[in-house]
Order: structure tokens, then C-alpha cells, then sequence
């Protein structure tokens, strides 16, 4: 089936980053987020991702075109994504697991190659290399928490999902715009000092102002100052006495960090948050709605900390918030019991 993709000025200027033009081969022109003019299928039907973001936002638009995944799934994701899970793994392109294995991906015979996420300087470059070396159409997507949705109306007219594409930019559109609306109510002072601690011992946090840190930057006074941070998903490692130091009202711990057993820890039970019960455990399946990977669940995160921190300012049932984000983003339905698990150890009720 042909395709008409429609472009606007105000997609161009957000986005910058839209086809060009339909050829007479069978292809079109379609100019990425780095500038790239590249010729891909005017009917794309089979994708591969080149990271988890990627992963997570052609998810929610297009699972049916898969023909690997970035990452393997989580064995307590695969409850939500059955039918997904056995699918070949491929790889990253970047970041410290950078392992993308170019011949799994060249048998698979992906028709475009699909990379999203802030762009890096090199971008450009590095999106020729890998189309030069696999032969395969490599585009480039910018996606940022601020705007998740002209990704996705960029991504639904090059796939041909435009009307799927609406309502997942409508979504994220809606939900950060109603983020942004209570935290403008949210007096200074009264914003909850907060860190968010990973690892299986709990000291490494996410710096403020760090790409990973953008979710608890914005619903709370994120005491984590670190000059010259790494900016790593693993957080930056600090000691117990800087922790005491900043002695934060509220601790929200990695799945897989110390949430289980800082209870019974002496030394963890000098910290304000802990003495008081204000910590709390990230859900996470299939991935966590914050922190590693940083991807359009963190709106999940927004939705839960608001209603955490600012319940009196929160308009929305959370289940039912929950319950309609993971029918749109994982095609599941989302039962009560399910919904209970995931929040079991997220501090509300």
C-alpha cells in the first residue's frame, strides 16, 4: 500500500527531520534529525532498532515490524510483551554495552535501521558508517523527554502509522504538559528533597542535571550536586557521608539497588528518609519508569512521583493512568494484580 506522507512547517521546525519526497523506485527521500537525506522503502514493514530507547518508542508505534530487539527482554517483562520475547537480540550501537552484532543484523534483512535519541556530534558520521558497512538505510530520530511526540509523528509518517503515531504523541504531549501544570503549583520550598540511589549498595546516585536524572530534576529539589558528573544510567558513586550530607526527605531506590535491606541498616537509619519510611522502590517491568533506560516510561515515573510527592495536586487515578499507558505502549492489558506488583514497594496504596 502507497503512502502519502504530509509534511508541515511546524513538524520542520520542531522536528527537523522529514521526507523528502516520493521517487519513482519504489523509495522515497527522507531527511533525518542529522541532516541526512537517505533513501528508504516507501512501504517499511520490517525495522530493527539500534538501541533501548529506540527499542522502547518503536514499541509502542510499530511491534509487528520488528525483526530483532536492541536488548533482550527482562524475564519479568515477558508477561507484558508476549509474542516479543523470543525475537533475536541484536545489540547496542552505543553506550558502555556498545555491542551491535552487524552480521545478526544483516541476516535478519531489516529494511531501515531506525537509531533514536539525542543527537551526538558525531552523529552523522556515525550513521553513514553503519549504513556503508551494512548495506541497510540508517536513519536518525532526535527524541527528548520534552517532546517524545514529534518523534513520534516523524517516525509514524516514515512507517506509515500516522493515525497510531497521533495518539502516542497526543499521550506524551498530554502527560508532560500536565506535569509541567502541577509542578508550576509547587512552591519552591515545598519541593521534596530527593535522591535517587542505584546500585546493589545504593551508593551511586543520578546527578542533577544529568540526562538519566531529567524525571527527578523536574518533580523534586534533587540534592545530588556533583560537579564535573559522568552523566552514566549507573549513577555517579559517592560514600554514606556525602549521602548524610545531603539527608535527603525522600529516597527512590533502583529495583535493583539496597531498598530491601536498608531497613535493618544501622548505618542507612541515619538518614532522615529512611528513619521516616519516605523511600521507595522503582517499578519496573518491562522497564523501569525511571533512571536506565532513559525513554518515553519515564512519564510513567512523572505520573507516579507527582502523585507521591503532590497527591493533593493530582487529578488522576494512577491506576487508571498506569493501566492506560502500558495498552498503548505495550499492547497489553493491564490486570489489577499486575498493577499491584508493580507498585508493591512504590509507596502508595
Amino acid at each position: 500500500m502507497k503512502r502519502t506522507i504530509v509534511l508541515t512547517l511546524a513538524m520542520l521546525l520542531l522536528c527537523a527531520c522529514s521526507p523528502a519526497g516520493a521517487q519513482t523506485d519504489g523509495t522515497i527521500s527522507f531527511t533525518d534529525s542529522a541532516g541526512r537525506i537517505v533513501q528508504v522503502p516507501n512501504e517499511i514493514t520490517r525495522i530493527a532498532p539500534t538501541g533501548v530507547l529506540g527499542q522502547i518508542l518503536l514499541f509502542a508505534l510499530a511491534p509487528e515490524t520488528f525483526v530483532g530487539l536492541s536488548v533482550e527482554w527482562s524475564d519479568g517483562a515477558e508477561q507484558y510483551v508476549r509474542g516479543y520475547a523470543a525475537l533475536p537480540v541484536l545489540g547496542n550501537l552505543y553506550g558502555g554495552a556498545a555491542d551491535l552484532n552487524l552480521e545478526t543484523l544483516a541476516a535478519l534483512d531489516p529494511q531501515v535501521i531506525i537509531d533514536i535519541g539525542e543527537s551526538k556530534a558525531s552523529i552523522a558520521e556515525d550513521m553513514d558508517l553503519l549504513q556503508e558497512q551494512i548495506g541497510i538505510p540508517v536513519v536518525h530520530i532526535n527524541a527528548y523527554a520534552e517532546d517524545y511526540a514529534s518523534a513520534y509523528r516523524i517516525l509514524g509518517g516514515l512507517l506509515g502509522l500516522s493515525e497510531r503515531a497521533e495518539t502516542l504523541a497526543a499521550y506524551c504531549e498530554d502527560t508532560y504538559a500536565g506535569t509541567l501544570s502541577i509542578m508550576a503549583s509547587v512552591e519552591d520550598p515545598t519541593r521534596k528533597e530527593v535522591l535517587y540511589c542505584l546500585g546493589p549498595d545504593g551508593l551511586n546516585v543520578l546527578a542533577k542535571g544529568s540526562f538519566h536524572a531529567k524525571a527527578i530534576d523536574l518533580l523534586g529539589n534533587n540534592l545530588a550536586v556533583i560537579p564535573d558528573f559522568v552523566g552514566r544510567g549507573a549513577g555517579e558513586p559517592v560514600d554514606m557521608e556525602r549521602l548524610m550530607l545531603w539527608d535527603p526527605e525522600y529516597i527512590v531506590f533502583a529495583a535493583d539497588s539496597a531498598y530491601g535491606s536498608v531497613h535493618d541498616d544501622p548505618l542507612w537509619n541515619n538518614l532522615r528518609a529512611i528513619k521516616t519510611g519516605r523511600y521507595v522502590q522503582v517499578p519496573a517491568d518491562p522497564y523501569p519508569w525511571l533512571g536506565a533506560p532513559p525513554s518515553v516510561q519515564h512519564y510513567l515515573g512523572m505520573l507516579w512521583l507527582c502523585d507521591l510527592f503532590y497527591p493533593e495536586l493530582t487529578g488522576h487515578g494512577l491506576q487508571d493512568a498506569v493501566t492506560e499507558y502500558y495498552k498503548l505502549f505495550y499492547h497489553h492489558d493491564l490486570t489489577r494484580e499486575q498493577y499491584d506488583a508493580l507498585t508493591r514497594f512504590a509507596g502508595i496504596s
